[in-house]
């Protein structure tokens, strides 16, 4: 399992016009419609392989709301999503898994495949929620999506489960 986190002062998730992806089928939503918006908090972008299990999502959870990405009093990066109160904002985004070793298109042969990674990211949403103590907003899985955000710092992190450092 893969993410970027992005501390956010604020985010949005906005639906494109109508959409065909594989089973899910988006119709009425329209173009513009705004499917989630987050205060201050994290911008989560979420990638799976289909070897991912919840070992990987449990040992991502723990680590996206206790890492000391905000300011304490001093300014230094001491205090956890949580203790600051702060939101989340998490996007399932399989191009987290792009192989560009051959050639110039990404291969996208290690994401999971969407009847895999799209049950393993409700477990990981609400895993989130309950161990953040609050809901966590999600854009629509599988649509096409304008993604904004006010990027805080800034401050990205890229975490990979089977690559802790």
């Amino acid at each position: 399992m893969r993410v970027v986190l992005q501390r956010v002062r604020e985010a949005s998730v906005v639906l494109q016009e109508d959409v065909s992806h594989g089973p899910l089928r988006l119709r009425g939503a329209g173009d513009g419609h705004i499917s989630a918006r987050i205060g201050r908090g994290l911008l989560v972008l979420a990638g799976f392989e289909e070897t991912d299990g919840d070992g990987d999502v449990d040992w991502m959870v723990g680590k996206i709301v206790r890492m000391r990405l905000f300011g304490d009093d001093a300014g230094v990066m001491n205090r956890s999503v949580q203790e600051v109160g702060g939101e989340i904002l998490a996007v399932s985004q399989f191009t987290l898994y792009a192989s560009v070793k051959k050639g110039n298109r990404p291969s996208w042969h290690r994401a999971a495949r969407g009847d895999v990674s799209q049950p393993m990211f409700q477990r990981f949403v609400a895993k989130l929620a309950q161990e953040l103590g609050k809901p966590v907003a999600t854009g629509v899985f599988g649509a096409d999506m304008h993604v904004s955000l006010v990027n805080d710092g800034p401050v990205t992190v890229f975490v990979d489960s089977r690559a802790p450092e």
